[in-house]
C-alpha cells in the first residue's frame, strides 16, 4: 500500500492526448497534499526500462494544465509485452522506492499496467485517448478537445467548399473507432458520415446522394469519414462519377494537439486525484472511468474485456440529419 512519505510515479503511454498534462498535475498535487513524493516517468514504459525519471513537484507542474499533449512525452514499447521486461520494470521501481504507478493511456497502456500489477507493482489506469474507445467509461481524456479541433477545421473546409461548389471528404483521426466522425458529422451538419463500425463501402450510394443534393440546390457536400481507407482515391472516384470537383482533407495529428478544453481539464483533474485516492486505499489493477455522472473504478481485466459500439439511436439520428 502507498502511504504517506511514500513515492509514486506517473507516466503517459501510447498516443498523446490533450488533457494528459492536467491529469499529471492533479496526480502530483493530490499526492503532495497527502505527503507523498511523485516521480514522472518520461516516454512511457520505454522510459521506465531506461530509468528516465524526473522529480515532479507542486512548482514544476503548476503551469501545465493549459498545455496540450504531455510534458512526460510518450513512446511505444513493444518489448514491454513480455513478462521478462515487466519484471525488470518492477525491479527498477523497487530500486527507486516507487510503490505504485498511475498510467495514463489507452487499452495498450492498460495491458502494461495489468502486467505490472500481476508482477507485484500496484497500478491505476486513467483513460487517456482521443478515440473514446474504452468501453468502461463514457469519457476519455482528450476526446472533447479533439472533437472541437476537428469541428472547427471542418467548419472552415465547409466554407470554402460552398464557395467553390465542391464535395469535400474530411478524414478525422479516430483509429478504428468512429466517435469523432459521428460527433463532428452531427455538429458540422455533414451530408454523409462514414464510420468504420457502419460503413458498407457502397460508394454508389454516396454518389447518388451527392447528385440528388446538387439537384436540390446544395452548393457543397461534406463527407465526414474515419477508417474507410484512402480518402484521396475516393475523392478521385467521386469526381469522375459526378463531375463535381471533389477534394480530400486529412486532419490527422492536429487533433492530438492544442490547448485542452475546460471539459478535458476538469475531468482529467478529477480522475488524477481519484487515482491517488484509490492507490492510497490499497487498490491495484484498476482503471478510473466516468459513467452515469459518477467517477468509478473498474478492474483492468474486466475493462479490457468490455466491448463498445456506436450507439444505435445516435447513429440513426445522424443519418436522419443528413437528409
Amino acid at each position: 500500500m502507498c502511504e504517506k512519505q511514500k513515492t509514486i510515479a506517473v507516466l503517459t503511454s501510447g498516443g498523446d492526448a490533450p488533457g494528459m498534462n492536467a491529469a499529471v498535475r492533479s496526480v502530483v498535487l493530490a499526492a503532495a497534499a497527502k505527503g507523498m513524493r511523485v516521480l514522472g516517468i518520461r516516454k512511457g514504459y520505454l522510459g521506465l526500462l531506461h530509468e528516465d525519471f524526473i522529480e515532479l513537484t507542486v512548482k514544476n507542474v503548476s503551469n501545465i494544465i493549459n498545455l496540450g499533449s504531455t510534458m512526460l512525452l510518450s513512446a511505444r514499447c513493444p518489448e514491454f509485452k513480455g513478462m521478462e521486461k515487466v519484471k525488470e520494470g518492477v525491479e527498477i521501481c523497487k530500486k527507486h522506492g516507487i510503490c505504485g504507478i498511475v498510467v495514463i493511456g489507452g487499452d495498450g497502456s492498460y495491458r502494461g499496467a495489468r502486467d505490472l500489477s500481476v508482477a507485484g507493482l500496484p497500478c491505476i489506469g486513467l483513460p487517456g485517448t482521443i478515440d473514446l474507445d474504452i468501453a468502461c467509461t463514457e469519457y476519455t481524456i482528450g476526446f472533447d478537445t479533439a472533437v472541437n479541433t476537428a469541428m472547427q477545421a471542418i467548419d472552415k473546409v465547409k466554407d470554402t467548399s460552398s464557395s467553390h461548389e465542391r464535395c469535400s471528404i474530411i478524414e478525422v483521426m479516430g483509429r478504428n473507432a468512429g466517435y469523432i466522425a459521428l460527433w463532428c458529422g452531427i455538429a458540422n451538419g455533414a451530408e454523409d458520415i462514414l464510420l468504420p463500425e457502419k460503413y458498407d463501402y457502397d460508394e454508389q450510394e454516396i454518389i447518388n446522394h451527392i447528385i440528388e443534393s446538387r439537384k436540390k440546390g446544395k452548393t457543397h457536400h461534406i463527407i465526414n469519414a474515419e477508417g474507410i481507407g484512402h480518402s484521396t482515391s475516393m475523392a478521385r472516384r467521386i469526381e469522375a462519377a459526378t463531375g463535381i470537383e471533389t477534394r480530400a482533407t486529412i486532419l490527422g495529428y492536429m487533433q492530438r494537439g492544442g490547448n485542452p478544453t475546460a471539459i478535458d481539464r476538469y475531468y482529467a483533474s478529477i480522475m488524477g486525484a481519484y487515482a491517488v485516492d484509490i492507490m492510497i486505499q490499497g487498490k491495484t489493477n484498476r482503471v478510473v472511468g466516468y459513467k452515469h455522472g459518477e467517477f468509478e473504478d473498474f478492474d483492468i481485466e474486466d475493462a479490457l474485456k468490455m466491448e463498445k459500439g456506436i450507439n444505435e439511436y445516435q447513429y440513426e439520428v445522424a443519418k436522419l440529419l443528413t437528409i
